[in-house]
């Protein structure tokens, strides 16, 4: 029983590294890209949202949605 208890120690403790490693490198991607300046809560929500929608879907809609604003015409005051 204490050898599975070790073991299981020894797992969590390979978890807590993998997922310092994980954060460090998604860390490292987002610098840079302007989402470095979102709240915690913003960057939490769109990671939430971008992650329900797949990688895939998510690239496409945004790609969809930037090609609008940029073909779209602007209003200009005068």
């Amino acid at each position: 029983m204490q050898k599975l208890e070790a073991d299981r120690e020894a797992l969590d403790a390979k978890q807590r590294e993998l997922e310092a490693q994980a954060a460090k490198e998604v860390g490292q991607v987002i610098l840079g890209t302007g989402l470095e300046t979102f709240s915690k809560k913003g960057l939490k929500k769109v990671a939430e949202a971008v992650g329900q929608l797949g990688e895939t879907a998510a690239i496409a809609k945004l790609t969809a949605s930037s090609s609008s604003r940029a073909s779209s015409p602007t209003k200009e005051t005068g």
